[in-house]
């Protein structure tokens, strides 16, 4: 079905988003109108309208259409003063305007000898602010059929001259434009901090050709296109590095704090921004499905997933602002007619019931309770997004405040998963801190593996380049695998045997003395291979899945704030222990088959709670699916990742997850506080406007203060530290 999206422009209030989408509804052809008030993104699915008719009726209700076809703009979004906000368009200048006449009636109103000439100028004000919103308020009548605030404001203003009290009418009106544009200026500096994220993609790139260099759109780069990257230069699209090696700045993506080194074979990605050395890269994702792409497509997506306590105020908000109209009906009719009470206000400065009944129109408007959730949540998930955490949606925030046990995988989550070699031991070593034994011992073991892919095998390479052994012995023949035992090769007219503990035990006799130096090893969780050459055992190697640097201190950090810690791994149980005892893990599970881990985790819901499952997000696909909250640590690796878990550490780090959980309490502690002052003012306001001690402009300013207090506070998020420093 085809879909349509635009971007709304001087959206400030969630109600207002409400009063959009029906007039929308009218429009025939529509199947489904969403217009999101935290990011001002309308979608719109059915019939193909032309932009001009869906921008005509958006405009009638006081707002602007803006296209997302345009390119996006380099460098951040420049965010302009409020008062050239006020002038730059026509309603809002006519506002300022408006403002200005009722400060000079005011001022005149000191000399009661020029009292008529003031009224001119409250009267040109009035005129200048009321008509367009009187105009909006009948086109959303028209349209949706609902008394919006701008019908609610309008009514106020006519009762209020209908009394003659035309200066409390022109300062009502002229406040509420002025408290409404202030409030989209504001709520814009929300939705700019996406689209900062959105400018770090660049409208062109470098491409190589046979007959040289052409600069072309991105959007012209094909997968296995290959591109020059100039130093200081940002990165189009995502690609790996075929010449050339670099430090690259990946803080916009993944919110590392430190450049990245780059060589040929390594992935790097659109919106990052290359050193100082060149490099030649090839596509491996058009500009449309970057990893950044997917990001602010996952953030923008993350919306429609609504918090509970969201849906909650939703549905409050639409029965109150229909009792408290009622309400203010009843207040201005039943006490003059049942009980004799003034209608109107006293010569003595009396405030008469209609003029109460008006004050309450303006409380009645629900702006306040209605933006007091989605921008906090969309703060939150920006502000994740910016540090390399995509969230997918509020409810998965809110789900991680409540989470009381964090599982976690071992192999790739809470290790670096790459095993490293961590002893060399030949049965004739002569000690020392560099043993020439030892080294011919690593040497032969890596001549029997120099065609391995194995994991291990990798280890051993990496050794032998850093001790400068890698020409020491020829590539050897006849190289067999057994599988489950190790390898058996052939080299210098002599037979080679690399493989585990258990293949020697059975058929390799060996020294008692060496069996028990690695039966120790192994009861550490090291995982031991032993070499014979020339038909005599020579020694043996360790090799250990590490621990992350930051797994122990993200460990305590959970746990210092009340949360249980669990080790879910298919290794040996030996293994899984030695890492969980040593990075203080609350309680470990090994070896646990996919099916089992999801078994363990209902069992730790149960007892404890809500659940939260830390891991790769390809292998641990089923557990991460059983959790109440999935969370996939190295997203930018794995597509799979970031369709399969509920929230995408892009980078592959531990370091952001104490974050996330800081967002995620911070987050439910701002929204409970937004919707409680709301309400708490509302009803002190009402208090008030019953009896006879709140004006019109002290509600106005009142209810568009606290939507301004509820917008400032929900917007602390963004400004949320990274991560403590007790896990850097």
């Amino acid at each position: 079905m085809p879909e349509q999206r635009y971007r709304v422009m001087g959206l400030d209030c969630a109600d207002c988003a409400r009063e959009i989408e029906q007039a929308l509804r009218e429009v025939p052809g529509l199947n489904r109108v969403h217009l999101d008030f935290a990011s001002g993104l309308l979608h719109l699915e059915g019939e193909t309208i032309p932009e001009q008719t869906v921008a005509k009726r958006v405009q009638s209700l006081g707002y602007r259409l803006q296209s997302l076809t345009a390119s996006p703009q380099s460098g951040p979004v420049q965010r302009p003063s409020f008062l050239v906000y006020l002038w730059a368009e026509r309603e809002t200048r006519l506002t300022l305007i408006g403002a200005l006449l009722v400060g000079i009636g005011l001022l005149l109103m000191l000399w009661p000898s020029i009292y008529s000439l003031a009224m001119i100028f409250q009267v040109g004000a009035l005129l200048l602010a009321g008509v367009p919103l009187a105009r909006h308020a009948w086109n959303g009548w028209r349209y949706s059929r609902e008394l919006g605030i701008n019908a609610l404001m309008t009514l106020a203003a006519v009762g209020a001259v209908a009394i003659g009290e035309i200066t409390e009418a022109a300062t009502l009106v002229v406040l509420f434009a002025l408290a409404e544009a202030l409030e989209g200026y504001t709520t814009d500096r929300t939705r700019r901090s996406l689209d900062n994220l959105r400018t770090l993609l660049p409208e062109e790139a470098t491409r190589l050709t046979p007959e040289g260099e052409e600069r072309v759109a991105v959007e012209q780069v094909r997968v296995g296109d290959r591109l020059r990257i100039r130093p200081d230069e940002r990165i189009p699209v995502d690609g790996r590095v075929l010449v050339g090696s670099s430090e690259v700045n990946q803080a916009p993506l993944t919110g590392e704090s430190q450049p990245v080194e780059k060589h040929p074979g390594d992935e790097v990605f659109a919106g990052s921004i290359n050193g100082q050395g060149s490099l030649e890269i090839e596509v491996t994702r058009p500009a449309r499905e970057s990893t950044l792409q997917r990001i602010l497509e996952g953030v923008l997506a993350a919306q429609a997933q609504r918090p509970s306590f969201q849906r909650f105020v939703d549905r409050f908000a639409r029965y109150y602002t229909p009792a408290v109209t009622i309400l203010a009906v009843l207040i201005a009719i039943v006490p003059p007619l049942a009980f004799g009470q003034p209608f109107f206000n006293s010569p003595e400065g009396g405030r008469g019931w209609l003029y109460r009944g008006l004050a309450l129109l303006v409380i009645a408007c629900p702006c306040a309770l209605v933006m007091s959730t989605p921008i906090t949540y969309f703060s939150a998930l920006t502000a994740a997004a910016r540090r390399g955490i995509l969230v997918k949606g509020g409810v998965h925030l809110e789900a991680l405040h409540q989470v009381r046990v964090v599982a976690f995988d071992k192999t790739g989550t809470l290790t670096l998963g790459q095993p490293q070699l961590t002893v060399v031991r030949a049965i004739d070593c002569e000690g020392g801190e560099r043993c020439s034994r030892c080294d011919d011992l690593l040497a032969l073991a890596d001549a029997i593996e120099r065609e391995s892919h194995h994991p291990l095998a990798r280890a051993v390479s990496q050794a032998v380049v850093e001790r400068g052994l890698e020409v020491r012995y020829p590539s050897p023949h006849a190289v067999a695998l057994v599988p489950g035992m190790g390898m058996k090769a052939r080299f210098n007219g002599h037979e080679a045997i690399l493989g585990n503990h258990r293949w020697f035990d059975e058929f390799q006799p060996h020294p008692e003395a060496l069996c028990r130096e690695i039966n120790a090893l192994e009861e550490q969780g090291q995982t031991t291979v032993l070499l014979q050459y020339g038909g005599m055992v020579r020694g043996y190697l360790a090799f250990m899945d590490i621990p992350r640097p930051e797994s122990r201190a993200t460990i305590a950090w959970l746990q210092q704030r009340g949360r249980h810690t669990a080790l879910l791994s298919g290794d040996q149980r030996v293994v899984a222990q030695t890492i969980g005892k040593g990075l203080g893990i609350d309680e470990v599970y090994a070896p646990l088959l996919p099916t089992e881990k999801m078994d363990v985790l209902r069992d730790l819901q149960r007892r404890f709670g809500v659940v939260a499952m830390v891991g790769d997000g390809v292998n641990d696909t089923p557990a991460l699916a059983t959790a109440q909250v999935g969370i996939a640590v190295g997203g930018v690796h794995s597509a799979q990742a970031m369709e399969t878990a509920d929230v995408v550490l892009m980078n592959d780090t531990l370091k952001p997850l104490p974050f996330l959980f800081r967002l995620a309490d911070l987050t439910h502690r701002l929204v409970r506080q937004n919707v409680a002052f709301s309400l708490l003012t509302k009803l002190a306001f009402l208090v008030l406007a019953v009896l006879g001690q709140a004006t019109l402009w002290m509600a106005v300013l009142a209810d568009m203060g606290v939507s301004l207090v509820v917008v400032f506070n929900g917007m602390r998020p963004l400004g949320l530290s990274g991560h403590p420093k007790s896990v850097d």
